[in-house]
């Protein structure tokens, strides 16, 4: 429990009942802005009227004092003497009503502003404000005193042109002076003291004095203390102790550390060569130089971006029009949260920062403070953890592919899952450098096809591919800083020793698989009742950069092959086909308007006549699956697909027949949580690698929480799926009786896939309480020896070695069977009820889909 809900606790006995606080309070705030409103209103009510008791006042007085002025006095030199006594009296007193104002408004300001330290600027600006309007004014009010006194003074010299002058008015004026007869308003007449307002008159001042509230008390007042809240530009320069975040498997086992104060080295900017600092201007902040803090003309031009071409298909973050400053100010004083309230504030932090700083130490501080992908924070650690170099050494190539980083750290690093984006990233940054004149066409094209040397990781790192995935789901959820600096405890959901031998199991078998032009391997366990990944191996070496080790496969698009036809069967039987339904497995081809006709052929290249779905299914036949998926539909098997968990059929009008034979790109993840839901009869569980996620003080953030899942799949289709899955009788044409599908004493359903010219090679298979998936390949997309065979070579030995070892010390678990299901036995030649002859199975069939005719009496043939 925090110390603040401990305090609030230990408080909570002393105070009143909260409802009745509420209403006090907020009685008494309406009621004080009521009387606000009204008072403001009252005032300009007032004003109003004032012209109208302007007419009481009696103005003889001027009439007297103004004919003594024509009059001038015999000793003028007195009389100027006494105007020259009168007008410095008043410049005395006027200098110090004016002394004694700004003494008050210093006053005021002090009161205001010094009790928050964050406006100190607003302390200065305000300084020079107070400053200018005393020397204005001064020197308005001195001006105006030595006018009128100068005027008076050659009034008095020229007194007899004077005196003519204002005879000459009298004369053609007789009644300029003449008393005039006091006119008597109408609502006087009727006895009233003062005019009577009208109601509307009242609510429009009220609403006057609403406007005049809003704009002059709660406007300032909400600024003043949204300023308040802002941190301090000044902390920019001051260095930060990040705290580590460690990352555990399900046992406690630390499997990796993301630090950064120990390897953040600061560099001046003096020492960082000009082509990095001209590269990270030129795709971060090409108009660096030329604002004060924000860059309008990028914003607006990352805004049209966006909104034209929105995310593209590679998972390439948005354009952003933050300037260099913003990013400095985001990254070292504000959150990573997508809200406008976050954006102003960093606008304003952002024109604060550039009065305070110059543009040199902006760019320094940016430098070695921003990330650059994984522990390396600051341009310095970054130079050593991919080239092992100083930054003062990078080339470059090398610095344009660091500029590219610091805009998505995890997404274009080279030790990220994906690494070709860092390649792209820098291309991308040569091209803004050519454009705003720092290279040449030509450096462009010879630096961009220049091959970059990395340094090998040197990271104490358990399950590198695993880590990675869940690091980059961390930054995407809470953003970088946090993940990195926020000294985080994530409890993951890894097995390191069911990840430690899967490891193993593939590193071996690739390197019997050498002679077949097998590259690479990967494999993925997870338990498809909770949907926790048990075990992720990406590639058979994520350290072996030269063949792309460090790119995770389970992660990759590949194609299924016919791993992929469980789906459609099961959109299949979901539309009145049944295990036992006979498909004609024979020639056919599909017209298709403006396209080759399609001819689909079986794996072996031969037709088996007329076969029962089971049949279809369990040995993998192409023609009867596309002639199913035909007659379903195309979008009904897709719309099974993503109802799974297929992420990647974005694009419809993409895909036609062939998608059931393994058309459309799949991952591997996706994969599993669409096998995982037959195996978990029909509930959709998504796959999560994270148990609990504590902060350094061992509060929870986040935690996996079991509940009820949405049923995707009816639970009697789930269970005839895997029944036919794991009927090693009937795969048996295809793959014989004693093939590597096959685990002894257990009941494991297992599908295989195989792409054309031998390109992908899967196998997925699954028990109710595990789940593992096997891809074999290269990276490169280039084929495998066609004598690779599927359910024999490639994948189904490893699949086979892995599930042997998971299920070992396990008993053995058989698929629930529903209740809406009945078993039925059938002949085994065409699912119709047994007839003399034929040798029947047992069948599964939903309830009044069973088959109500017997097969005609078999007579064998005479051998000719």
């Amino acid at each position: 429990m925090g110390r603040g809900k401990r305090q609030k606790e230990n408080t909570a006995s002393h105070r009143a009942p909260l409802v009745t606080n509420i209403n006090n309070v907020a009685a008494l705030i309406i009621l004080t802005v009521l009387n606000f409103v009204s008072g403001i209103g009252g005032i300009l009510l007032w004003l109003f009227l004032w012209p109208i008791r302007f007419r009481k006042i009696n103005f003889s007085f001027l009439e007297t004092r103004f004919k003594k002025l024509l009059t001038f006095p015999e000793k003028e030199k007195k009389k100027r003497k006494e105007a020259k006594d009168f007008f410095s009296k008043a410049r005395k007193i006027s200098r110090d009503l004016y002394l004694k104002i700004l003494s008050q408004l210093q006053d005021l300001k002090r009161r205001i502003f010094l009790p928050v330290p964050n406006l100190y600027f607003l302390t200065d600006f305000s300084n020079k404000i107070f400053s200018l309007i005393v020397r204005q004014f001064n020197k308005a009010t001195t001006g105006f005193f030595l006018q009128i006194k100068n005027l008076l003074q050659t009034l008095f010299s020229f007194k007899s042109l004077v005196q003519n002058f204002l005879v000459k008015v009298l004369l053609f004026f007789p009644r300029l002076f003449a008393k005039a007869k006091p006119k008597v308003p109408p609502f006087k007449k009727s006895g009233q003291i003062y005019p009577r307002v009208g109601f509307f008159t009242k609510i429009k001042f009220f609403l006057l004095g609403i406007i005049i509230t809003i704009f002059f008390v709660v406007i300032p007042l909400t600024l003043y203390f949204w300023v308040a809240e802002l941190p301090n530009p000044k902390l920019l320069s001051s260095r930060e102790i990040p705290l580590t975040t460690k990352i555990y498997d399900r046992n406690g086992t630390l499997l990796y550390q993301i630090y950064s104060s120990q390897n953040r080295s600061f560099v001046k900017l003096s020492e960082i060569p000009e082509n990095l600092i001209n590269a990270t201007v030129a795709i971060e902040d090409q108009n660096f130089y030329r604002h004060r803090g924000v860059d309008v003309k990028g914003i607006l031009r990352a805004s049209f971006v966006n909104f034209t071409n929105g995310k593209n298909n590679e998972g390439k973050p948005l354009q952003g029009g933050s300037s260099i400053t913003q990013q400095l100010i985001k990254s070292a004083l504000l959150s990573p949260e997508q809200t406008i309230q976050r954006k102003i504030k960093e606008v304003v932090l952002a024109l604060w920062a550039e009065t305070i700083y110059s543009k040199e130490e902006i760019l320094e501080m940016y430098f070695n403070q921003v990330p650059y992908g994984g522990t390396a924070w600051g341009v310095e650690a970054a130079a050593e953890t991919y080239f092992k170099k100083k930054v003062s050494d990078l080339n470059l190539a090398e610095s344009a592919l660091l500029a590219g980083l610091p805009a998505a750290p995890s997404i274009y690093s080279p030790f990220g899952a994906h690494p070709e984006l860092a390649k792209e990233r820098q291309k991308e940054v040569l091209r803004r450098m050519r454009e705003d004149g720092y290279l040449t066409p030509e450096q462009e094209r010879v630096i961009g096809e220049e091959q970059i040397k990395f340094a090998q990781p040197n990271i104490e790192i358990r399950a590198p591919h695993f880590v990675m995935y869940v690091k980059e789901l961390l930054a995407r959820k809470y953003g970088l800083r946090l993940v990195e600096q926020g000294g985080l405890n994530v409890y993951t959901s890894l097995n390191l020793k069911t990840q430690d031998m899967v490891q193993e199991k593939v590193s071996t078998e690739i390197e019997k698989l050498k002679y077949l032009l097998v590259g690479n391997g990967a494999a993925l366990v997870t338990n498809p009742k909770n949907g926790e990944i048990l075990a992720m191996v990406g590639s058979q070496d994520f350290f072996d950069l030269e063949n792309d080790g460090n790119v995770n496969v389970t992660l990759a698009r590949r194609q299924p092959g016919s791993s992929i036809k469980p789906i459609m069967y099961a959109a299949a039987l979901q539309r009145g086909y049944t295990p036992s339904t006979i498909i004609d497995d024979s020639a056919i081809s599909f017209n298709i308007p403006g396209q080759r006709p399609y001819t689909p052929v079986n794996y072996d290249g031969k037709f088996h006549g007329k076969v029962t779905l089971r049949q279809a299914l369990g040995n993998s036949l192409n023609i009867p699956a596309v002639k199913v998926l035909n007659n379903i539909g195309v979008k009904t098997m897709i719309e099974m697909g993503r109802k799974m968990g297929i992420s990647t059929w974005e694009d419809e009008d993409r895909f036609g027949l062939s998608l059931t034979l393994g058309g459309g790109e799949v991952t591997m993840v996706d994969m599993a949580e669409g096998f995982g839901v037959f195996a978990n009869e029909g509930k959709k569980q998504p796959l999560n690698p994270i148990i609990k996620i504590t902060d350094y003080k061992g509060s929870i953030i986040e935690e996996e929480k079991s509940g009820s899942r949405p049923r995707v799949l009816p639970e009697e289709v789930a269970f005839q799926i895997s029944s036919i899955l794991s009927d090693n009788n009937a795969r048996t044409m295809a793959f014989g009786p004693s093939s590597a599908l096959v685990i002894p004493g257990k009941t494991v359903a297992v599908k295989t896939g195989t792409t054309n010219e031998k390109r992908d090679n899967w196998t997925i298979g699954y028990t109710p309480s595990v789940l593992v998936v096997v891809w074999v390949g290269n990276n490169d997309n280039s084929p495998m020896h066609p004598y690779l065979s599927s359910g024999i070579t490639g994948a189904a030995p490893i699949w086979h070695n892995v599930m042997v070892e998971l299920l070992k010390d396990k008993e053995e678990e058989k698929f629930a069977q529903s209740s809406e299901l009945i078993s039925v036995q059938v002949c085994a030649w065409n699912g119709m009820l047994p007839c003399e002859g034929c040798p029947t199975i047992t069948e599964y069939f939903i309830k009044g889909s069973e088959p109500k005719i017997h097969c005609q009496k078999i007579t064998p043939s005479p051998t000719p």
